[in-house]
């Protein structure tokens, strides 16, 4: 089953009174439980895409699906919702609030909806080997640390999709890796990933890159990882 489909994605903006075409037609699926990661250089689309899949943004024509639903007719109130309960977030810059607990960060999400947060975000901790230090503030934690609380708040609404954008980026090689083994192990688990950075070495993790340029899909490539599940 695909999780994320796009189709003829176009996405334009307006600078004075040139329309800038940034994507030019993708076409890109995603399966369920899939690890991709999303490479490319400044200027070929990669955070314009990413925006997209991450119902930030909507395309200018052509159509995006997160699983059954189609995303580009959707009002802002309702793109709020489908970011709310179908995708994660996991930021290079952690964006956890400094005043609370790593627990109270990971309920949030919860809280939003309206839900019991409190099991289901100490689940989420122990599924990243930080349930021991929930009641720790974001300054009490190392920069890994806070990177798995980032991680853990965004699995705890069960999303459809984890979108990590440069995850790795704010942290030194060593932690870096436990990072991307925590990642590793999501894929393994089933979860699907999407990835977006400019490292190499960190985008073979995933099963695929698709590699982006002047607003097109250059190629996609197949890395072989022995890190995820390979997908048929």
């Amino acid at each position: 089953m695909s999780v994320i489909r796009a189709e003829a994605i176009v996405k334009n903006y307006r600078l004075g009174e040139v329309d800038v075409e940034v994507l030019k037609g993708i076409d890109l699926e995603i399966e369920e439980g899939e690890y991709v990661a999303l490479m490319g250089p400044s200027g070929s689309g990669k955070s314009t895409l990413m925006n997209i899949v991450g119902c930030l943004d909507v395309p200018t024509s052509g159509k995006y699906y997160i699983e059954d639903l189609e995303v580009g007719s959707l009002t802002d109130d309702e793109l709020a919702l489908v970011r709310g309960r179908r995708i994660g977030f996991v930021f290079q810059t952690f964006n956890l609030l400094a005043r609370t607990s790593a627990l109270e960060n990971v309920e949030l999400p919860l809280h939003y909806q309206g839900k019991p947060a409190r099991k289901a975000a100490l689940a989420a901790l122990d599924s990243v080997g930080l349930a021991h230090r929930a009641g720790h503030h974001p300054s009490q934690l190392s920069g890994g640390e806070r990177q798995r609380v980032a991680i853990a708040r965004a699995l705890v609404t069960d999303p459809a999709i984890i979108l990590a954008d440069e995850p790795t980026g704010n942290l030194d090689s060593k932690t870096g890796t436990e990072i991307l083994e925590v990642l590793d192990g999501l894929a393994r688990r089933g979860v699907t990933i999407v990835l977006v950075t400019h490292d190499r070495s960190v985008a073979f993790h995933s099963q695929r890159i698709i590699h982006l340029k002047d607003g097109k899909i250059e190629k996609i490539e197949r890395t072989g990882s022995a890190a995820t599940l390979l997908s048929p």
